[in-house]
């Protein structure tokens, strides 16, 4: 039996009837964490803008209507105390964020307003929230000082992310490390951060991003432009990362040692470049799409980058489910699906049900 089965069983026991409360819900991951919980048997309510693309996985396939959906900015405290003290939250996932890279140059002021003072808010509430036991900070593999070295990079690694949006979610780290010690020490609530990998999958409709823009070049039946095709990321599918953070939130509502800071990223042979990942796109599309190298200049990011995810590994048995190839496969299936006209929601329950059997 695959770890992913073993895991599902364990969590539709442990999450239903339990209050979730997402920030970030209308995001492309935020929106899969939500449909996952939701089919669990968990009472969700997300805290979010409002859907970040248009169009956007939250909307197409309606999840709005199958949950508690407030929107809202992080930035608000007095809001959010508002949906703390009425939800009455047991568990809080924190995926709210500005997530791109080239934006966080654009708009730093934003970036760590979002990032920084919105961790500081999140986690102000669960201080004064009693019901909340478990909390988890989703934040990145771009946090830790990247050295353009071969191995992973470990969770005893420095932090310092380079650009705007690395460093605030550094940030965010520090601001959640410092509430566990100073406020969280008498285990009146579980704290613990996740340092996630790139993550491919339907449903992503961002801008400035290899597998959204592959999608976009190729349903308009265009080369696909690959900027910078020999930078190596560890690319996993969403549904990867997803499982990892549900089973952190559950163990350690239930045992406070298993709290702490977790890498979640993909085998090493799925740490592959830009290109390749764009080859693997272009194979499952077919049609005779290409991609070509056009370097576009912009601001600087990693050139290599992955994770030792040992870690999580050795604590929860952990092991990853589809490959990157499997990944590309699903995301390009539920595109066609998408494009074809099928409902979505449906598609998105085939896709979980798919990968947790």
């Amino acid at each position: 039996m695959s770890w992913t089965s073993v895991k599902w069983n364990e969590f539709c026991g442990f999450y239903k009837g339990k209050k979730v409360l997402i920030t970030g819900h209308t995001g492309f991951k935020g929106s899969w964490l939500s449909r996952i919980l939701v089919s669990a048997g968990a009472s969700v309510t997300g805290y979010s803008l409002m859907p970040p693309t248009d169009p956007s996985l939250f909307g197409v396939a309606g999840l709005e209507d199958t949950m508690d959906s407030i929107i809202g900015d992080i930035r608000d405290l007095g809001h959010l105390k508002e949906v703390f003290f009425k939800v009455k939250p047991e568990i809080v996932f924190h995926l709210a964020a500005q997530p791109i890279v080239r934006e966080s140059y654009k708009e730093p002021v934003y970036t760590y307003e979002t990032n920084v003072m919105g961790t500081v808010n999140i986690l102000e509430c669960v201080r004064l929230t009693p019901s909340v036991k478990s909390f988890l900070n989703v934040t990145t593999d771009k946090v830790y000082e990247n050295k353009e070295w071969e191995y992973g990079y470990r969770e005893c690694d420095p932090l310092d992310g380079y650009d705007p949006y690395s460093n605030s979610k550094s940030c965010s780290e520090l601001v959640t490390h410092s509430y566990a010690k100073s406020f969280f020490a008498d285990g009146c609530a579980a704290v613990s951060t996740s340092r996630a990998g790139n993550v491919i999958g339907g449903g992503d409709f961002a801008g400035d991003r290899i597998i959204p823009d592959c999608i976009r070049a190729a349903s308009a039946k265009q080369d696909i432009i690959v900027r910078n095709p020999h930078s190596t990321r560890p690319y996993q599918h969403v549904l990867e990362p997803l499982a990892v953070y549900m089973t952190i939130a559950m163990k350690q509502y239930e045992d406070l040692n298993f709290q702490g800071y977790y890498n979640v990223g993909p085998d090493d042979r799925d740490c592959i470049t830009t290109g390749r990942l764009a080859d693997l796109f272009c194979e499952a599309w077919g049609q005779g799409i290409k991609w070509i190298d056009k370097f576009e200049g912009g601001p600087h990011e990693a050139g290599f980058l992955k994770l030792d995810c040992s870690k999580i590994k050795r604590v929860f048995e952990w092991s990853p489910r589809y490959g990157v190839k499997d990944a590309v496969w699903k995301t390009v299936e539920w595109t066609r699906a998408y494009l074809a006209g099928a409902d979505m929601l449906d598609i998105m329950d085939q896709q979980i049900r798919e990968f947790f059997s």
